[in-house]
């Protein structure tokens, strides 16, 4: 694997140099911790509008008519960021200060929402369906990169004992504000027709809420230097580390494996709000419910997750989540009637919160901090090939067994994960210790 550079000035001992490090970091503790908490609320509170399993399968399916198009739409999106994760790793791994290049993503991720927005003014038929595809192409290709770059900055700012806590509160708040804009957007947007598209207004919102919050988070942080980083070295080069990587620790190439069949679980993620159709009129208002109680359930659970994972280890919480989203899901195959529905969105909106979490913040946890930028990107391009598969496989499995089917191969999935965190998988932060 490629060596490590030491950046310290000369005859500045490396402990010493640490040591400024962690001095720095503390420093700027409250300022950073503020920014990320402004960048996470805005940002994913626009990001949770557009990408909830309700509004964009719903649009998806309304200008195509088609639920293979809907799984098509998804598996773009995903097949986007499967080697970008790689490609952005290797651009900001050797260098001192990320924060550029992760605004730069940011930017470039929230043109791709306002090109779906404005295309719904614009075009109509096939071209529309066809810009749509593109834009959301382009949006996995960039969400990719951006998400490497912001995880590691998090891992700089943030010390591991501190990061439940943080990504709690910036769900609670930005899920509350999401949950309440979802039903107002299905309310009062698409129900209404907004402007002639309610759906492009919606997008629109989402795109003037991330901005605000990739703009916090530009004003506010302050990055550190580290003291190390890696000497830059080619796509190909650092490929040929992931074998090495994976044998050089264990529990981290379990979890690879139990974090992609979670990830395959979520086959059926882009269908769910389609298989509640054939129990109620999928209407504006009733679309905005059901968003309100996938979106609420982040304010309800998400302290929760982040507190118990700060005490407990993300192992536990990835468990916990996985085991709901399995409840969850055999509640919706028997679901009928609005208040059945609304519960089981509502239990695979708390799973789908406690997973995210716990992935992402586990995934800082394994190694050193000179692979911390690899490690997330091994971790996004795995879930990225198999979410790019998934939703298409999804969608032929829907159109020729039917939505339960579907279902039942998402639950054998997380089953599947489940068994592997319980058996294999040993919580990192108990060895770091």
């Amino acid at each position: 694997m490629a060596e490590a550079i030491n950046l310290s000035e000369p005859g500045v001992a490396e402990e010493e140099a640490e040591a400024a490090y962690d001095a720095f970091v503390l420093k700027n503790l409250k300022r950073n911790y503020t920014a990320h908490y402004m960048h996470g609320m805005l940002g994913m509170t626009g990001f949770r509008l557009f990408n909830a399993p309700t509004f964009l399968p719903a649009y998806l399916h309304m200008i195509s008519g088609s639920t293979a198009v809907v799984g098509l739409g998804q598996a773009l999106q995903q097949l986007g960021g499967i080697f970008s994760p790689i490609v952005g790793a290797t651009q900001i791994e050797h260098r001192k200060r990320v924060l550029p290049v992760a605004v730069a993503m940011g930017i470039a991720m929230r043109l791709q929402i306002l090109g779906i927005a404005l295309s719904g003014f614009v075009l109509e038929g096939a071209p529309l369906l066809a810009a749509v595809l593109l834009f959301l192409f382009l949006f996995g290709i960039f969400s990719g990169a951006q998400s490497v770059a912001f995880q590691m900055l998090l891992a700089k700012v943030i010390p591991v004992a501190r990061r439940g806590r943080l990504q709690a509160l910036r769900n609670v708040t930005g899920g509350a504000i999401a949950a309440v804009l979802a039903w107002a957007a299905g309310r009062y947007f698409i129900a209404e027709n907004l402007f002639g598209n309610g759906y492009g207004v919606t997008f629109l919102l989402a795109v003037g809420l991330t901005s605000l919050g990739l703009t916090a988070l530009r004003v506010l942080m302050h990055e550190p230097e580290p003291p190390t980083v890696r000497a830059k070295s080619t796509l190909r080069a650092r490929a040929k580390d992931f074998p090495a990587l994976l044998r050089g620790d264990r529990g981290f190439m379990w979890f690879m494996i139990a974090q992609t069949c979670a990830v395959a679980g979520r086959i059926a993620a882009p269908f769910y709000v389609l298989h509640a159709s054939a129990t109620i009129e999928l209407t504006g208002e009733t679309l905005g419910y059901i968003s309100l109680a996938y979106l609420g359930a982040d304010v309800a659970t998400n302290l929760a997750w982040g507190m118990a994972g700060d005490r407990f280890g993300f192992r536990a919480a990835f468990i916990a989540a996985l085991a709901l989203w399995i409840g969850a899901t055999g509640l919706l195959i028997g679901a009928e009637g609005l208040g059945p529905i609304l519960a089981a969105f509502f239990g695979l909106g708390a799973a789908a919160s406690g997973l995210l979490m716990s992935t992402q913040t586990m995934v800082l946890e394994f190694g050193g901090r000179e692979d911390v930028a690899m490690r997330l990107a091994l971790s996004t391009t795995a879930q990225g090939l198999v979410s790019t598969i998934g939703p298409l496989a999804g969608g032929v499995l829907a159109a020729r067994f039917g939505y339960v089917a579907l279902f039942w191969v998402s639950i054998a999935f997380e089953a599947a994960a489940l068994g592997l965190l319980v058996t294999l998988v040993e919580e990192p932060r108990r060895r770091r210790r």
